[in-house]
């Protein structure tokens, strides 16, 4: 397989240094991706450079996933307009083992001479004194180069301005690039379209420090066809941990992308070689409510995150939510996922005393929850058949229900119609 090429038909690739393919074409060769520490988890901005990397990998060449202990200390300015908050090494190490255990999911670390590895910048940096770095790297890069980058210039025209910490990460980051190109004999680096600059300077230190020759290689930054920011929702980020962002609302995610952005990303997330992918536009283009290409990247990459069987109670959820599946699903689930399940939907609580006498259903939904707003509101929908507990319909106003009521000992699911639903959580 050849890598440029897989990027490129793939939509991927931005901008590649002169040389960088034939260097490639020659064999194996060590190219590494650095990845930002500022949480213990990864979240699906963080998609593009790992499916970089599992190109690289099975092109058969060497990736370096490089975990910057040390420059999350100090702060990329790169794509921001504000300075982040410098974390704490307990903080950082807490987050090195979280992105560790995911990249693990995706990268091959026992393959023999190709085998992925992870590195801390920390290491080479502990012991770097301030004066050391400054005589030994700072001279090789002038100000006026470094000056002229842009996300140094646009920082300096805002308001906020830059501080010297910040200044100085594309000098950290291409140290970076020297010291693996000088003890791994890794020749290039890879990352998003707003890392060009920072790479580059690792090139110049590689061939002013150390005489040698490194390479630079970037992949668009991914955005949603209306131009808003690609892996952003209202609640925040799509976390690849199933304990910030639950498998259901990751498979829901990628199900509910555009039919524009579909054709993007199951380019850019999936493996798929061209003809599959030219199959399933094809049935996209013939059905579009079928919604054939969001179902394959959707499932594609929940079962690559969070494994096969999260990605079949995901499925379990939506059918639960939007087709006929019966309430016993929620039996299977723990009470977290109940919640996360039902995250957005308007919850009350009401008490477990009051269920152990029994409520009737106007009262439950009118005076101990507010799912109507009057009874007799509740009444009237409730004669009419619209309202339903736990997915059965409620008989008549005065239906009765105690604590065996309860699914799990903890909840009742109330439902408006066949789409309006509301979490009672009994404590």
């Amino acid at each position: 397989m050849n890598f440029v090429e897989e990027l490129r038909w793939r939509g991927m690739l931005h901008d590649i240094m002169p040389g960088t393919e034939a260097l490639l074409n020659k064999g194996m060769t060590s190219g590494y991706i650095g990845f930002d520490p500022t949480a213990d988890s990864l979240h699906v901005g963080s998609l593009a450079q790992i499916m970089t990397m599992i190109h690289f990998q099975r092109a058969g060449h060497k990736p370096f996933a490089l975990v910057g202990g040390a420059t999350g200390m100090v702060g990329d300015p790169s794509g921001k307009s504000a300075e982040r908050n410098l974390l704490s090494e307990d903080v950082l190490q807490k987050n090195l083992a979280g992105i560790k255990a995911q990249l693990e999911k995706f990268l091959d670390f026992n393959s023999g001479t190709n085998s992925a590895e992870m590195v801390n910048n920390f290491d080479w940096f502990k012991d770097f004194t301030f004066l050391d770095f400054i005589r030994e790297v700072g001279k090789h890069i002038t100000v006026n180069y470094m000056m002229a980058k842009d996300s140094v210039k646009k920082r300096l025209e805002g308001e906020t301005g830059m501080s010297f910490t910040e200044f100085t990460y594309q000098l950290v980051q291409g140290y970076d690039f020297y010291y693996l190109w000088k003890h791994n004999d890794c020749k290039l680096q890879m990352g998003g379209s707003d890392q060009w600059g920072n790479i580059v300077t690792g090139t110049e230190l590689v061939r002013r420090k150390g005489g040698g020759e490194a390479f630079a290689l970037t992949t668009q930054l991914i955005k949603k066809s209306d131009g808003s920011k690609f892996g952003k929702t209202e609640g925040g980020n799509i976390w690849l941990d199933a304990e910030k962002t639950s498998p259901y609302k990751f498979y829901q995610f990628w199900l509910n992308t555009s039919d524009e952005d579909a054709k993007t990303y199951i380019r850019i997330f999936t493996l798929f070689d061209e003809q599959v992918i030219n199959d399933l536009e094809a049935e996209q283009d013939a059905a579009p409510h079928l919604r054939v290409l969001q179902k394959a990247l959707a499932k594609d990459i929940a079962i690559r995150v969070h494994g096969e069987a999260e990605y079949e109670k995901a499925i379990k959820s939506s059918e639960f939510l939007f087709g006929n599946t019966g309430i016993e699903f929620l039996n299977e689930l723990n009470e977290a996922e109940v919640i996360g399940l039902f995250e957005g939907v308007p919850n009350f609580k009401i008490t477990l005393a009051d269920l152990q006498a029994g409520i009737n259903a106007t009262d439950l939904l009118a005076t101990n929850t507010a799912v109507f707003a009057s009874k007799g509101e509740a009444k009237k929908m409730i004669q009419g058949g619209g309202v339903a507990i736990n997915k059965v319909k409620i008989e008549t106003p005065e239906s009765l229900y105690k604590a065996n009521s309860l699914i799990g000992d903890k909840f009742l699911v109330a439902q408006k119609g066949k789409k309006n639903y509301f979490l009672i959580i009994a404590e």
